[in-house]
Formats: C-alpha cells, structure tokens, sequence
C-alpha cells in the first residue's frame, strides 16, 4: 500500500491515478468498448432482418400471383445488395470496437490470472495506436465477403429457388427448356439474356465468397495473438499493422544534440544515436540523431525538439522491425 501511494502510474496537470485506480479505469473503458461493439452488433442484426422481411415479402408477393413477376425479384435482388454493402460497412465499425475489446481480454485481463502475472508488452502500445490512429481491421472486400458467406447468399439463393419454381410451375409445369427460355424473357429482353445475366451475378458471389474466404484474420471475434518472432515476410500482408505495433526511425538534424539528447533519455526513455553531418547547401556541419520510437511516441519527440531546438529537422521513416532495446526481444531468451 505504501508503493502504490509513493508511485502514480499517470499524471496530468497536477491530477495522479494510483494503480487501482488506472485499473478501474480500464475497467469502466472495457465496459464502454463492449457496450460500444454490442450496439454495433444490434445493428448488423438489424440489416439482417431487414432483407429477410423484404424477401419474404417478395416471395408472398411473387408465388400468389400468377403472372411472372422477374423485375420485382430483380428489384429485390438490387435492394438486397445495397443491404450487403450497408452491412459491410457497419461489419467494419463492430470489428474495430471488438478489437479494442479482445485486446483487452487477451493482454490485460487474462494476464491477471496466469503467470507472469503481467500485461503483454505491447498491448498499451497497440490500444494507444488504435485510439490515436483509429483504423478499420479489415478492408471493406473482407467485410462482403464474410457478410455474403454467413447470411446474404443463402438469402440470394433464396431468391433464385423462388424465381425458378415460378416460372417451371406457373402457369402451368414445364415440358421443355424452350419454354423456359420463353417464359424467362421480359418484355423486349429475351430468354438467354435473363438466363446468362443471373447465372453470371450468382457465379460473381461465388467467387467473391470465395475469394474473401482466405481473409481470416479480422480481429474482433478471434483476436491473433502477437508473435515477436514471425519473420515480417511472413506476417499478413492484408494489416501487418494489427499483427504488431507500428515502429518508426526518427532522424533529427540539429546544432544542440546534447540538450536535445538528454532531454529525449530522460523524458521518453528511448536511447539515441549521433551521427555527424553536413549541409551540402551551406557546407555546414550538424549532428543527426537517430532515434527508435513507436508511432505513439512521436507526438512527445516533435514536442521535445520544439522545446529545445526550434530550428531542428526531422524526418520519419516507417521501420520493418527494431530489436532490443525495450522494442521487440532479440532472442528467446531475452523474451522469457
């Protein structure tokens, strides 16, 4: 009890949060995210119903009348594929609110049970990264494509089986694939045509059904633990980013390195590098400082050389990978 008075965990203009009440904090923000993906979640659901009744109402519609009632199946089928894109989009937003919330069941919570009794980590860095840089975890073909697979293409199929069961049985069964033919045309439309133009949109959500499937690692539902060790060229070229935290080199031209550098150790912790330099231009000598950061931690960079050097340069270049030195492990080792 005395350490936890003795050391706040986070301080802002005067205000301090004790490790419990960082810990409550947490909390009441895991309750938020979850309230947050629920309402998300209500709202696929809604779209979902949405093309149910619309397609159950066609198919009242449709199979009590006689007549050959294609455009309003037709027109059924557009609506429904406006509820997909609608679904997809909203599929998005639920994916990054579950984000936040797994990674805080996985790397803060679960931590609480099993040893090393520790958060991951990484998983502020990451959480810190999300909120700061909010990005959508998987990309709007993949939000289709798992939509389609899981509801919509059995709602399209639906509609085909109503569409085919119309026209071999009304007015009367059929006897041949010419009058099928016959009895799909539309007015000035012909038979082939129909028949070529849904057999290309039904094979188009296949292979998009398909080809979205091998997409599987969207973070919501089944959050991917992180691997230190994965080789960058093996990581998922969909987000990389959501496999591991973005990592930045940072090099500052400067005529103070020595306030500058003192000022970056003590304040953000992370080592720095001097190279000496010259402005080709002004034939000049200046140092460069090279400095390791995360893409959480350039906002206070900028702010210290400001403070210190107005006149410093900077420039960002993204890293594939920094190793040691509080980043990523260089050896098991090291990580154990």
């Amino acid at each position: 009890m005395a350490d936890e008075k003795k050391e706040p965990v986070w301080k802002f203009r005067g205000y301090e949060l004790r490790p419990s009440e960082f810990t409550t904090a947490m909390v009441h923000y895991y309750r938020a995210e979850i309230q947050r993906s629920n309402l998300w979640r209500s709202r696929l659901d809604s779209t979902t119903n949405w093309a149910v009744v619309t397609t159950g109402a066609t198919l009242s519609f449709v199979l009590s009348s006689p007549d050959n009632h294609f455009v309003i199946i037709l027109l059924t089928t557009i609506l429904i594929l406006v509820f997909l894109w609608m679904e997809a989009r909203r599929y998005r937003y639920y994916e990054l609110w579950s984000y936040r919330a797994r990674l805080l069941e996985t790397d803060f919570f679960a931590a609480m049970l099993v040893p090393p009794f520790a958060p991951h980590a990484e998983w502020a860095e990451s959480l810190a990264q999300s909120l700061l840089q909010p990005e959508f975890p998987i990309t709007m073909w993949e939000a289709i494509g798992r939509r389609l697979r899981r509801n919509y293409f059995w709602i399209f199929m639906v509609l085909l089986v109503s569409w085919l069961i119309k026209i071999g049985l009304h007015p009367y069964p059929l006897t041949s694939w010419q009058e099928f033919v016959q009895r799909s045309s539309i007015a000035f439309i012909p038979g082939e045509v129909i028949i070529a133009g849904g057999a290309i949109f039904y094979l188009g959500l296949i292979i998009l059904a398909i080809w979205t499937a091998r997409f599987h690692q969207a973070s919501g539902e089944v959050l991917p633990k992180y691997d230190v060790f994965t080789p960058p060229e093996k990581l998922s070229p969909r987000r990389p980013e959501f496999t591991k935290r973005k990592q930045l080199l940072v090099w500052i031209v400067t005529d103070k390195p020595n306030e500058l550098s003192q000022s970056i150790m003590q304040t953000m912790h992370r080592g720095v590098t001097s190279i000496s330099g010259t402005g080709m231009y002004t034939q000049k000598s200046h140092s460069i400082l090279m400095v390791a950061v995360t893409v959480t931690e350039i906002a206070e960079l900028k702010r210290i050389a400001q403070n210190v050097d107005p006149a410093a340069f900077i420039v960002v270049n993204p890293a594939q990978g920094v190793f040691g030195g509080g980043f990523q492990p260089l050896t098991m080792e090291e990580e154990k």
